[in-house]
């Protein structure tokens, strides 16, 4: 959270500082804070209206639903978020995903913000925030150099003049290559007059506020729009233009829960039905873009992010910015980066609304896809495969997987490397390091906790390792690293304790922590003995197995 716990304080104040952190921070805010924000909002406010604008586009809606998009999320963010540097708007992964699962259809886009806010907001009550430590960063990664390269060549017909190029982007790539001698000169000069910096990483240092870099996308599309206006005015316009955008802010109205068609009704279950897995693939990868924008800035400024707020925040932003026509939104890495609070941002982004819409309509579609390039083109990390390899080369599967999958489908790239990764996860349970050491008797040392699937496994190598011996060795399990254990794996040591005491052979345990030994102590296994040490267990082993080959006696007195 942005603050320490109070000494004194009462629960239900507690409980109202958890809820609201705006509670924390605003009786300490200053003169001073409030000049920086100011400064800090307008800046993000510049960069915030042309994005708004180019990410609709991406989005496949008109573009008002943009800016629609960008106000209400700062205001609710702002009250209910646990990380001071995080905006909240349109974003280029988000409409994408926007694209695929609404059809362009604004209807269904607002619903599936407030379906989506319904979601992340149930996900926050119920505490499910640490659902989201299972997607990994192989596939965070994976899913966002895909999109990279997707909603870049999306941008490509904008840039080039082309009409009818499909959404699917193999599809993609073959019209427009095909096509490609259809190409308007003019709109694809336009983006190469108006080149656009890429973003700054958002961790570089001295980053100023107020910089020229900051405001460029304002600036290009300004330019463009200039020179649109010129080609109007003389008469000729072979640019393709945004077009007319209505004036003033949405009205307050309540999702549609229905669509009117020309030969009826489609009715919620059909809309629900025809979004599909965007029902779950939109509020986790909404959440997964916020919280992991938050943790990265909360761990450079010093304060603690709460993943169960988050999911109110979000969950509750995108519920009540469906009244307002907004499509979902998520965290912004750019304009985090910019270090704004909301309040200025939201305010430019409303006048824009009130007073500069009926300029947008000469802002050239090639100048909102230089934007959109500029912005998307840092999300791919080529350096990740190369850093995997030689970190962890397992994780490059998962990676690859999501990566290749998002190209053909985006929710099936995520589910499938999602899945891959559980499985990973899951055989890393399943066939924890098992270490083997012959001292006399046999020292086996698992690496990991003991849970059912790897109980097979343990019991095998004891076993064979035990049996193939000549003369057959005393077994010492050495638990040190064993900090868990289930039902399943206590009746795999039971059955293995019977197994090798019909050969003679004795198994001792040694190091057990605490919560092992109660439950083995609890299933009260015949022949169990365990000691503090591995050398202790070592000696009364040497001891058994001494006794036993002398006496030929299957089992140990005493002990």
């Amino acid at each position: 959270m942005w603050g320490p716990r109070q000494p004194g304080q009462r629960w239900w104040q507690r409980a109202m500082r958890r809820r609201l952190p705006v509670l924390g921070w605003l009786p300490r805010y200053s003169l001073t804070c409030l000049r920086l924000d100011v400064t800090a909002g307008i800046t993000v406010g510049l960069t915030v209206v042309p994005q708004a604008l180019a990410y609709a586009e991406v989005a496949g809606l008109p573009v008002q639903y943009g800016l629609y998009s960008s106000f209400v999320g700062c205001f609710v963010y702002c009250l209910l978020g646990t990380a001071k540097d995080v905006t909240l708007g349109p974003t280029a992964i988000m409409s994408l995903l926007v694209s695929s699962y609404t059809f362009h259809d604004p209807t269904y886009a607002v619903l599936l913000a407030f379906l989506s806010g319904c979601i992340q907001l149930a996900m926050g009550l119920l505490h499910l925030g640490f659902l989201l430590d299972f997607v990994s960063c192989p596939v965070i990664k994976g899913f966002t150099s895909a999109a990279s390269i997707t909603i870049s060549f999306n941008q490509v017909k904008n840039i080039l003049g082309l009409q009818g190029i499909p959404r699917q982007f193999f599809l993609q790539v073959y019209e427009t290559l095909r096509r490609i001698g259809e190409t308007r000169s003019a709109p694809s000069l336009h983006p190469c007059c108006t080149q656009v910096l890429p973003d700054s990483p958002p961790f570089a240092p001295g980053f100023q506020c107020c910089s020229l870099p900051s405001a460029r996308n304002a600036l290009v599309v300004l330019a463009a729009g200039l020179v649109a206006y010129s080609f109007q005015v003389s008469g000729s316009q072979p640019l393709m233009l945004t077009g007319s955008v209505p004036r003033g802010l949405p009205p307050f109205d309540p999702p549609p829960f229905s669509k009117a068609v020309p030969n009826g009704t489609v009715p919620f279950g059909r809309m629900v039905q025809d979004m599909g897995a965007g029902l779950a693939v939109v509020p986790l990868v909404g959440v997964l873009e916020t919280v992991a924008i938050a943790k990265a800035f909360a761990s450079q400024n010093d304060y603690r992010i709460d993943a169960n707020q988050e999911l109110l925040a979000m969950g509750t932003a995108n519920l009540l910015g469906s009244f307002f026509s907004s499509y979902p939104i998520t965290g912004s890495f750019g304009r985090t980066a910019v270090n704004a609070q909301t309040g200025p941002q939201c305010t430019l982004v409303l006048l824009s609304l009130a007073y500069l819409t009926s300029l947008f309509c000469y802002i050239p579609k090639a100048a909102l896809a230089a934007v959109i390039i500029s912005a998307v083109i840092p999300m791919f990390d080529a350096r990740i495969f190369r850093t995997l390899w030689r970190v962890k080369r397992l994780d490059l599967i998962p990676l690859c997987v999501t990566f290749l999958l998002c190209f053909w489908e985006v929710q099936y790239g995520i589910m499938a490397g999602v899945l891959v990764s559980g499985i990973l996860l899951l055989y890393s349970v399943a066939r924890p390091p098992i270490k083997v050491l012959e001292q006399g008797v046999l020292l086996v040392q698992p690496g990991s906790s003991l849970h059912f699937p790897a109980a097979d496994h343990l019991q095998d190598i004891i076993r064979d390792r035990a049996l193939a011996a000549s003369p057959p060795r005393s077994v010492i399990l050495d638990c040190h690293h064993v900090s868990t254990i289930d039902y399943t794996a206590v009746v795999g040591l039971a059955e293995l304790l019977q197994d090798l005491h019909k050969h003679g052979i004795s198994l001792v345990f040694c190091s057990l922590q605490d919560p092992v030994l109660r439950a083995l102590l609890a299933a009260d296994l015949e022949g169990f003995r365990h000691f503090p040490s591995w050398e202790e267990a070592g000696e009364a082993a040497m001891r058994h197995t001494h006794g036993c080959w002398q006496a030929g006696a299957p089992r140990e007195p005493g002990e």
